[in-house]
């Protein structure tokens, strides 16, 4: 995954901050419990705000633990596991094996290739017991891939693949709150894909890869443009999540989908030297 759905720590009760961490250590360890290694080196903050959303709307019991690893050896730090941490995890290793794969099959990059192969056996596994999930994740990147190869520069188009992809993962009960997950997994897909590919524009254009944006940079209101997609997209994300009655850590939710999600955005705006406005704006 990519990194974009995270917190904004200054904005969040330390509390709630060790409570987040928890669950993503929870996850961690769930990785390493179940796929060893290789399995824990796909944790991504995006899937921990999955955990976070499925633990608050059904208010499942989660598992307190203390936990060792290799980056802190020295003092355990808290975990927070329950189903759907298993759920997310497993889903961390299908999206990690297409994405292993695609490097092989597009680029011919050996790594890929035996990454895919490490994973081949779970991911495997995986798809007996969650197929409609996993069909939408090949479905899903194999699209992506066709728009990739026949250029497309509707960024629109090209977003949704990314999104219907993640509103299946979203979906994971197909019950009365389905509806409102699948939107917010849509948006919030499309959301990750438009600043993923704004993220990467210089260094894309520089090696001559694939981005729908490219052709879009040098047109008068681009940098415009581009927030106000991000921002619709966030629009119609939270205003599904607010329909949700969410009420365990709700803080962090909020914290996440409200200004977390802004964070790499702003990273990026400082380094180009066009953060100005932002706080009225905010």
């Amino acid at each position: 995954m990519f990194g974009y759905v995270n917190i904004y720590k200054p904005e969040l009760k330390m509390k709630d901050y060790y409570k987040y961490k928890a669950y993503y250590c929870g996850l961690c360890k769930t990785l390493r419990e179940r796929y060893r290694l290789i399995g824990q080196v796909t944790l991504s903050y995006d899937m921990t705000f999955l955990i976070i959303l499925l633990t608050s709307l059904y208010e499942s019991d989660s598992k307190i633990g203390k936990h060792r690893c290799m980056v802190h050896p020295l003092q355990k730090h808290g975990t927070l596991q329950n189903e759907f941490t298993d759920y997310v995890a497993d889903m961390n290793i299908v999206l990690t094996y297409h994405h292993l794969l695609d490097d092989w099959q597009d680029e011919k990059r050996a790594a890929g290739l035996a990454g895919a192969k490490l994973l081949e056996r779970y991911y495997k596994k995986i798809c007996k017991q969650y197929p409609r999930q996993c069909d939408a994740i090949k479905r899903g990147l194999k699209e992506l891939s066709i728009c990739e190869r026949n250029n497309e520069q509707n960024i629109d188009i090209v977003s949704r693949c990314f999104g219907e992809l993640m509103a299946e993962l979203f979906d994971y009960k197909q019950d009365r709150w389905g509806e409102q997950l699948r939107k917010i997994g849509f948006y919030l897909g499309k959301f990750i894909y438009i600043m993923d590919a704004y993220d990467d524009l210089e260094k894309d254009q520089k090696n001559n890869s694939y981005n729908p944006l490219i052709r879009k940079k040098d047109v008068d209101g681009f940098e415009e443009n581009c927030k106000a997609m991000l921002t619709a997209m966030l629009a119609e994300c939270t205003a599904e999540f607010e329909m949700l009655p969410c009420l365990l850590d709700i803080d962090i939710l909020r914290n996440i989908l409200y200004e977390g999600v802004w964070s790499k955005y702003m990273k990026i705006q400082t380094e180009k030297g066009t953060r100005k406005g932002y706080n009225n704006d905010k």
